[in-house]
């Protein structure tokens, strides 16, 4: 089976997006000069209540970072999509995103007056515009994804963000499972120490034709599977 590029661009640093991807595509995502952070939330876009459970996801995968072969769960026990590529091999799943008191506090507020496209933006309020558009507010801002953000604990637990562990390149590619609202930011990680303002441009590619990884990987994601396949009408008559 041979992938097919439905669509393309660039997701300049520092923006955010969103769209709706069909049951079957894929989105690859490209770290395109190193050091990009790309925050993101899944939702249901036919029920906007299920959305993306970081938690349940981390739970029944008995595991803290996230790669290949890993599933990306709902509130609802099913499985939005599957990491199907990964060159990192780590991406942070419990830091949330920067807000606009860290961003202004550690590299200065730059609004677009002053920057015009170099403005400072922050990854919470990159999240609450696109939510808006789905009329979906600060209440529906859930634990989010931070790809190609790695982090690493010390031996109290505290978490310290990896400078350079992306480098130029590094892709990850995510087969989904449902249709999905997929919204995204390219905000700061909100650990991240750097000393200039570190937002990066990503490359996005939407695919067809990507086969899904043979093993589930373990019981608990066979299960969510069904219940997927069911929710979606592929076995057993069921429905949307």
């Amino acid at each position: 089976m041979s992938e097919t590029i439905l669509d393309q661009d660039t997701l300049g640093a520092g923006c955010h997006w969103s769209l709706q991807v069909g049951r079957g595509h894929t989105l690859r995502l490209t770290d395109i000069r190193g050091g990009a952070n790309v925050g993101m939330l899944l939702f249901n876009p036919y029920n906007l209540l299920e959305r993306l459970n970081i938690p349940d996801t981390l739970k029944c995968q008995h595991t803290f970072l996230l790669g290949k072969g890993h599933a990306l769960y709902s509130d609802m026990g099913r499985v939005f999509c599957t990491i199907v590529e990964d060159s990192l091999g780590w991406h942070d799943s419990v830091c949330g995103t920067c807000d606009k008191q860290t961003v202004a506090e550690r590299w200065g507020a730059l609004d677009y007056q002053t920057a015009r496209n170099g403005m400072h933006r922050n990854g919470r309020d990159g999240f609450l515009i696109e939510l808006a558009k789905y009329g979906l507010d600060r209440r529906d801002i859930v634990a989010n994804l931070n790809l190609f953000s790695k982090v690493a604990p010390d031996a109290d637990g505290n978490l310290t963000h990896v400078a350079g562990a992306s480098k130029a390149g590094e892709t990850i590619s995510l087969r989904f499972d449902m249709d999905t609202l997929v919204v995204l930011h390219t905000c700061p990680h909100p650990l991240d120490m750097a000393s200039e303002y570190p937002a990066g441009p990503v490359r996005f590619e939407l695919l067809e034709g990507v086969a899904p990884l043979a093993d589930a990987g373990c019981d608990e994601n066979r299960r969510g599977f069904i219940n997927t396949a069911l929710y979606a009408g592929q076995c057993c008559g069921g429905h949307h």
